[in-house]
């Protein structure tokens, strides 16, 4: 059921992405705070007033990059930012890249021609939905990169404020990811959040993992994959071996989240050669084997806890028996800068000294 849903989520994703943009009005802005310069920088505010002041009115021509290699997204959500917050929005020309494009350094990601008085009050705004959406497809990219074609979840949610969730999961989807923890995050998607057993309910039921999974199985909706969390009692082996003696073929899989600064029982009599707290990698093949041991071969591997696309590469590159990564905190880590210059001033050259007009015919002309 898992692999149906992430193949339905990925084909969703994969036609929505060869033709159309995210349509203007599937966007909410708060339109009179954001023209009162709400969340805007003060000096943006100050020089609307002075052009309107002045009634001077030159049309420029405004263009973004950003400072790194990097995953662009947000630009669907800045086109309707534009669309619905500037002043008289009919005047101003866009040209821009798509989500999900790879840019370099320096490369333009996306013009914005017309009367500066009319999107002043905007740059703020849309430099922060680019920053922090490409920010997050950048990461998840390099993570579904190293994982090898394994499936990869997007388990950050609470790491930061709730309101983020659903372009956060957005960004996901453009980097890569079909699987979410939360139906927020799911939305772009089409979906519905992924996840099973917290130690929350393990610890309900009195440190039990079996009878939480037990539970677990009675009460939720068969078409949930069955997945259990076993390192309640840092002994991962042994707690996988009951859990799937109790559920049988039902069993889906089990989830190694071992803190960082434990060393799981079965691993007692082995520490010497390698670093042995955590998810490692002889933890992993522990279970594994274990597991295929008693004939229960049809149980998959999750892993959690600290992973990032640096870590994932390690695991694939050693051959560690890890079916999905459930990746959280590191996809927010890292900064992502765009900048926005005008470059050009009534159709001829002006930019400070360091930058010019740099065109990118990848873009494509916004209608």
């Amino acid at each position: 059921m898992f692999s149906q849903r992430v193949k339905f989520v990925r084909n969703f994703w994969e036609a929505h992405q060869m033709t159309t943009r995210r349509p203007v009005e599937s966007f909410s802005f708060p339109v009179e705070k954001i023209k009162e310069g709400y969340y805007t920088d003060a000096y943006f505010m100050r020089s609307e007033e002075i052009l309107n002041g002045d009634n001077y009115h030159p049309r420029v021509l405004m263009q973004v990059f950003a400072r790194d290699h990097v995953v662009v997204c947000g630009t669907d959500e800045v086109i309707a930012l534009i669309r619905q917050c500037a002043f008289h929005p009919e005047t101003i020309e866009i040209h821009s890249l798509r989500d999900g494009e790879e840019v370099d350094e320096w490369e333009t990601v996306m013009t914005i021609e017309g009367d500066y008085a009319d999107f002043a009050h905007l740059e703020t705004i849309y430099l922060g939905i680019l920053a922090r959406q490409s920010r997050i497809a950048t990461n998840v990219r390099r993570v579904v990169k190293a994982a090898n074609g394994k499936p990869v979840l997007f388990f950050p949610a609470r790491y930061d404020i709730y309101q983020t969730q659903e372009s956060d999961g957005y960004a996901a989807l453009v980097g890569g990811i079909h699987g979410f923890s939360t139906d927020a995050n799911a939305l772009a998607a089409g979906g519905k959040g992924l996840g099973t057993i917290p130690h929350a309910l393990i610890a309900s039921y009195k440190g039990d993992t079996v009878a939480a999974t037990e539970a677990f199985d009675k009460y939720v909706d068969p078409s949930i994959a069955r997945i259990a969390l076993v390192d309640f009692d840092n002994d991962c082996v042994n707690t996988s071996l009951a859990v799937a003696r109790k559920l049988g073929k039902k069993l889906a899989g089990v989830r190694l989240d071992t803190s960082g600064s434990m060393v799981d029982k079965s691993l007692w009599t082995q520490i010497g050669t390698f670093k042995p707290t955590g998810v490692c990698k002889e933890l992993v093949c522990n279970v594994r084997r274990a597991l295929d041991a008693e004939g229960f071969n049809h149980v998959k591997i999750i892993v959690s806890g600290g992973f990032d696309a640096e870590r994932v590469a390690a695991f694939e590159e050693m051959g560690v028996p890890v079916d999905t990564y459930a990746v959280g905190s590191s996809f927010f880590d890292g900064n992502i800068n765009y900048t926005a210059d005008i470059v050009k001033v009534d159709g001829k050259d002006c930019a400070k000294a360091g930058r010019k007009y740099n065109p990118n015919p990848k873009m494509e002309l916004v209608k």
